[in-house]
């Protein structure tokens, strides 16, 4: 399936979860926010939200700091 990441098309195994996605990615340990569709996911939901064709995801990097 195709799916837009920070607005760059990548093709991806059907049915692919937001964790699958992360370790795939190598971004599993990082601090992030994951924008899936336009609605923020939490945390708790990045196992069971499944990706589909045409999904479009914003992923950030969370930066600390006053």
């Amino acid at each position: 399936m195709d799916v837009q990441i920070n607005g760059k098309r990548e093709r991806l195994p059907d049915g692919l979860s937001l964790a699958q996605l992360l370790v795939r990615l190598d971004l599993q340990s990082r601090r992030l926010a994951i924008e899936h569709n336009l609605d923020v996911v939490p945390r708790s939901q990045y196992a069971t939200v499944r990706l589909q064709q045409g999904d479009r995801l914003e992923i950030v990097h969370a930066i600390g700091g006053g």
